[in-house]
């Protein structure tokens, strides 16, 4: 379980990202010490047509690509709209606000402190995982989703 006393924002910009402008930002906010987890959240970018006339056809999306964060390499199944954060302490907060500003200067990103992640695990966090799931995905956990969520190592 993870403890519910640390902090959480989410980084909310005023557009959508393209891949690039979010490998950008996400390579710049891993350096900052003190983050414990983070998500990226936006629509999906599907791989095929889920309906309508052309389902099942390939989705020919240039959004949809490998990105490198840190280490890690990810596929982009969504269109970044939103990178939510679990922090050690509310001066990490401070430290993402000065990564936005600096990354977005030609529109604005809010950062929004609040609780946006689940802290205990939930059935689906049970079903998916078992009694002894990772603690670092407890509560963000797709149940539809097949493959692992990407962990970037030298978060925390």
């Amino acid at each position: 379980m993870t403890e519910s006393q640390y902090p959480q924002c989410r980084a909310v910009p005023l557009r959508m990202l393209s891949p690039e402008t979010a490998e950008k930002f996400l390579n710049a906010v891993v350096k900052v010490p003190g983050i414990r987890r983070m998500m990226v959240n936006g629509p999906s970018l599907p791989a095929l047509v889920p309906y309508g006339p052309a389902r099942g056809k390939p989705n020919p999306n240039t959004n949809r690509r490998v990105i490198h964060v840190g280490e890690a390499e990810m596929e982009l199944h969504v269109q970044v709209g939103m990178v939510t954060f679990e922090v050690e302490d509310s001066s990490v907060i401070e430290n993402i606000r000065k990564v936005c500003d600096e990354i977005f200067t030609k529109f604005p990103c809010t950062v929004q402190e609040g609780r946006f992640m689940k802290t205990s695990p939930t059935l689906v966090d049970y079903c998916k995982y078992g009694p002894e799931a990772d603690k670092s995905v407890v509560g963000l956990v797709d149940p539809k989703r097949k493959e692992a969520p990407v962990i970037i190592q030298g978060l925390k």
